[in-house]
């Protein structure tokens, strides 16, 4: 992924704009691509900024997040239940995920989800 272009160069391609000359004109002389100038004048009418938007960050996990009382009840009244089963719980209740996405919630929350050992450690050495 490509960083985004300097703000001062937006401020020149949607400065330009402004001043009268068109959009395609404005990019073919600062040497940015048509496309990019018109989402930009675009934003900056629209918005009033000529700043990039963020780039990558989490994006799947506000869904998962925004149940998270109903999820950690369900975990807390039954701790040995398995993850193919809370999702069938929570689908009964209206929450779509899936399994890999309880999961990260659980590492998010510090919950882990290991059984515990069935033998008692060794005092010689790891088991």
């Amino acid at each position: 992924m490509s960083s985004p272009l300097s703000s001062d160069l937006r401020e020149r391609v949607v400065h330009a704009v402004e001043e009268g000359s068109s959009r395609r004109g404005a990019a073919r002389r600062f040497g940015v691509s048509a496309s990019s100038a018109i989402r930009w004048q675009e934003s900056f009418v629209q918005e009033g900024r000529v700043t990039a938007k963020p780039q990558g960050g989490d994006r799947r996990s506000q869904h998962v997040e925004a149940h998270a009382d109903l999820i950690l009840s369900l975990y807390e009244a039954q701790p040995t239940i398995f993850l193919s089963e809370l999702q069938s719980l929570l689908a009964e209740r209206g929450v779509a995920t899936s399994e890999s996405g309880l999961s990260r919630f659980f590492k998010r929350h510090g919950i882990t989800r290991k059984k515990t050992q069935a033998t008692r450690p060794s005092r010689i050495g790891p088991t």
